[in-house]
């Protein structure tokens, strides 16, 4: 029989869309790579205007004090993902702080070891960021409130009650229990500092979970299309609900490494911890409307922001009050390169 003849435009449009899938693999393989790539541009930039930014010592400070942001950057990837957000968690990690600092002393005021206060102080952060976070999330999905609303009230509650168990001024660890948690801080192991090793497990399990498990996948659809998921099946409060406790879990993780660092917890604790925390994730290159983003990335962004400031403090190219508005514009130009993706 003989064959239809084909439609020539048909075919001249289907050969230009296979001739612009490899390019588009590449823009996307690219725009992934793009974190990575402006992290090396800005530390090649740093040890050419000081030598001693490729230092150890100075690699070494510079994790460490990213370790906080970028374990609570990792829950709020996830958060974000999904389609949420969480302005609260500087004041949660403040008060997570004062309430584990006056657990603490009472328990050493009661007689026990200051080994077995830390150990249950520590775990009693862990508890306690999930429970915020498990609220967050049942307001969110059982009461019906955006996500921002509902955090924007925590943040000043969270923050507020801190404020009122320290009477305006500090929550101190007592002498002995300082001494005893001090090495969670500051101890190292083969040469690298506490807070990094916890900040590595941290990262890669974040990986692991969204990457390779069915709830990750889960959390990309949500925030996706939240509507499709619900059709295909997917517990879309339930997996909210998780998303919300993996952050807060992660902010009691971020904070019982935090307190031994100064010993005190103040309504000064963790302020703007939440902004520097979602500014890692968005510099990471997950997309600030949710359903793509890595973890990787996400780790990425947090160091980059952190070598950013070292670099302000290491030389003198701009004033180091200038510190937040050089990360201001970078993440502008981030969220720019996002929309004009997104177009």
């Amino acid at each position: 029989m003989p064959q239809a003849p084909t439609d020539p435009g048909n075919a001249a449009d289907g050969a230009a869309q296979r001739a612009g899938a490899p390019r588009a693999a590449w823009r996307d393989r690219l725009h992934a790579l793009g974190p990575v790539i402006g992290l090396l541009a800005v530390c090649i930039a740093g040890w050419a205007l000081n030598p001693d930014f490729a230092s150890i010592d100075n690699a070494m400070n510079v994790l460490t004090r990213t370790a906080f942001i970028g374990i609570i950057a990792v829950g709020m990837c996830f958060v974000i993902i999904s389609g949420g957000i969480d302005l609260s968690v500087g004041s949660m990690a403040a008060l997570i702080a004062g309430c584990m600092i006056l657990l603490m002393n009472w328990l050493a005021g009661s007689g026990l070891s200051p080994m077995a206060c830390v150990l249950l102080g520590m775990v009693f952060a862990l508890l306690l960021g999930s429970l915020f976070g498990l609220a967050h999330g049942l307001l969110i999905t059982r009461g019906g409130i955006e996500p921002f609303i509902v955090t924007l009230g925590t943040l000043g509650i969270f923050r507020a009650y801190l404020t009122y168990f320290a009477d305006g001024g500090a929550i101190t660890l007592g002498n002995t229990l300082a001494d005893t948690y001090a090495p969670v801080y500051y101890a190292s192991f083969l040469g690298i500092p506490v807070p990094v090793w916890v900040f590595a497990v941290v990262a890669i399990a974040g990986m692991l979970l969204l990457d390779r498990t069915a709830f990750g996948r889960y959390v990309k659809a949500i925030g996706s299309n939240e509507q499709v998921a619900r059709y295909a099946a997917v517990e879309v409060d339930r997996v909210k609900v998780l998303t919300y406790v993996l952050l807060g879990l992660c902010v009691g993780v971020a904070t019982l490494l935090y307190v031994p660092r100064l010993g005190s917890a103040s309504p000064t604790t963790g302020l703007l911890w939440e902004l520097e925390a979602i500014a890692a994730v968005i510099v990471g290159g997950t997309a600030l409307r949710g359903g793509a983003g890595s973890v990787g990335g996400t780790v990425v962004g947090a160091i980059l922001l952190s070598v950013i400031g070292n670099i302000l403090n290491l030389t003198n190219v701009i004033s180091v009050y200038l510190n937040a508005a050089v990360q201001g514009f970078v993440i502008i130009a981030v969220a720019f390169t996002q929309r004009k993706k997104r177009r």
